[in-house]
């Protein structure tokens, strides 16, 4: 079999891709002999890794390659400290990358201040790429003042350019990636995410302290200025007006950037929204389970493709996501999108209340969005995926699976893709009536309903 060299931040490094990795390398080593590469100091603690795969620490990569040559590299490269060491390798050992984040300039900054002890390196290549509006924002940016603009600046050009192939999970980085190299032998491979059995939400419910048949509104994730927290915050305070038992809960650690504690006084929302913190694996979904609608807000994109958006759908929950980037790219009949523009919160407030009162659309919604996960986002399907891309791009026979997967991991089988029925917009139409919406929200509808007709 091929020796593939597997370059990932894993636990307990704090990174989505520490989990990504760690779920993927079962099934992608039924293809590949593969060697696990960790930064320098990291202990893996998931003794699967140790038990099944060779590990090798990032310093010694180069040197294991010229004595025995890899038939492959793969970089994992995202916008976090957690990339910085295999950033550093790339420049020198080439190799494929997958691009979880289109924008790296927060992983280029900390990378020039804390590994290389030198921001000039920083501060030249932002003039480099970008001129003088890149140089203007450096300086902002090494004073601390944090600027939005640096969205636009993604600093990711230095590592597509030493991308031996690229691997992104969106046609949105695939084409940004193509922009910078027209030339670059590029494949988008969906993400895989475990399957999860279908949740019990008046059982989580019950465990976790929350009222069994209120509305519970759960958002997931770092919570920080970009998730849109505020704009989904304000529609959920409207929304409580008409059902006052309604709750919130924030699943995630808060930006100590970001003010939270403030925003919920200013809107009278501290008895209805609980902020949990950080939460275990095992919180994390019983709080899936128990929600309703949940809101995955961005704006700004850096380009990611978020796993915890795809656990939501995998579990069946009715999801809304801001309509922008790689979130565009997910079907209508899946998620209901929200375009981020003056009437941002009236159209969460209007798909919350026409999700709510309508239990057969969002049954629908749920349903559609379990399919989806399953007939596209298979670990099994992703690692298949990988292993086609490397054989085209190096010239290998197709790839079979050789063996079972390394180790245990729940995986669904493929399905097929959820089905539209055509009568969605008459069956919308029939239950308007039933909805009670208010009049603030009449000029909201037209763009909801359109979206949700692709639901049913």
């Amino acid at each position: 079999m091929r020796r593939i060299a597997y370059c990932s931040p894993v636990n307990p490094v704090e990174s989505g891709i520490s989990d990504y990795s760690e779920e993927l390398l079962p099934f992608l080593g039924r293809y590949f002999d593969l060697t696990v590469v960790v930064d320098d100091g990291v202990q893996p603690d998931n003794h699967q890794l140790g038990a099944h795969l060779p590990v090798e620490r990032i310093g010694r990569l180069a040197r294991l390659h010229r004595r025995q040559p890899f038939d492959a590299i793969i970089y994992h490269m995202g916008n976090s400290p957690a990339h910085s060491g295999f950033w550093e390798s790339l420049q020198t050992t080439p190799g494929v990358v997958v691009l979880h984040d289109y924008v790296l300039h927060h992983l280029m900054l900390w990378h020039a201040v804390n590994r290389r002890k030198d921001i000039r390196l920083y501060r030249d290549e932002m003039r480099r790429r970008y001129g003088d509006a890149g140089a203007e924002v450096a300086q902002r940016m090494e004073r601390g003042q944090l600027s939005d603009q640096v969205f636009d600046l993604p600093l990711s050009e230095g590592v597509i350019e030493r991308a031996t192939g690229l691997i992104a999970h969106s046609r949105y980085v695939l084409d940004k990636a193509r922009s910078v190299r027209p030339d670059l032998r590029a494949a988008v491979v969906p993400m895989g995410v475990p399957s999860v059995a279908a949740p019990d939400r008046r059982q989580a419910r019950l465990d976790l302290g929350l009222p069994p048949d209120a509305p519970i509104w759960a958002s997931f994730g770092h919570i920080n200025p970009y998730k849109r927290i505020e704009q989904s915050l304000r529609a959920f305070a409207r929304f409580r007006a008409d059902y006052p038992a309604a709750r919130y809960v924030l699943v995630g650690s808060v930006s100590p950037n970001y003010d939270l504690a403030a925003l919920l006084r200013r809107l009278r929302l501290d008895d209805s929204v609980t902020v949990t913190g950080y939460v275990d694996s095992l919180a994390f979904g019983r709080y899936v389970a128990a929600a309703d609608l949940c809101f995955n807000g961005r704006y700004p994109s850096a380009g990611e493709t978020s796993a915890s958006l795809l656990r939501l759908l995998g579990a069946g929950r009715a999801v809304l996501v801001s309509d922008i980037a790689t979130f565009s790219e997910l079907p209508p009949a899946v998620v209901a999108h929200v375009p981020v523009d003056i009437d941002e919160e009236a159209t969460i407030l209007a798909y919350a209340r026409r999700l709510w009162d309508d239990v057969d659309l969002r049954a629908a919604l749920e349903r559609n969005a379990r399919a989806y996960v399953a007939a596209e986002h298979t670990l099994a399907g992703a690692a298949a995926g990988y292993a086609r891309f490397l054989a085209e791009l190096h010239g290998w026979a197709p790839p079979e699976a050789a063996r079972p997967p390394l180790w245990q991991v729940e995986d669904l089988p493929a399905a097929e893709p959820p089905s539209v029925a055509a009568l969605a917009m008459r069956a919308i139409g029939e239950r308007a009536a039933e909805l009670g919406l208010q009049p603030a929200d009449l000029d909201h509808c037209d763009r909801p309903i359109s979206r949700l007709a692709g639901v049913l």
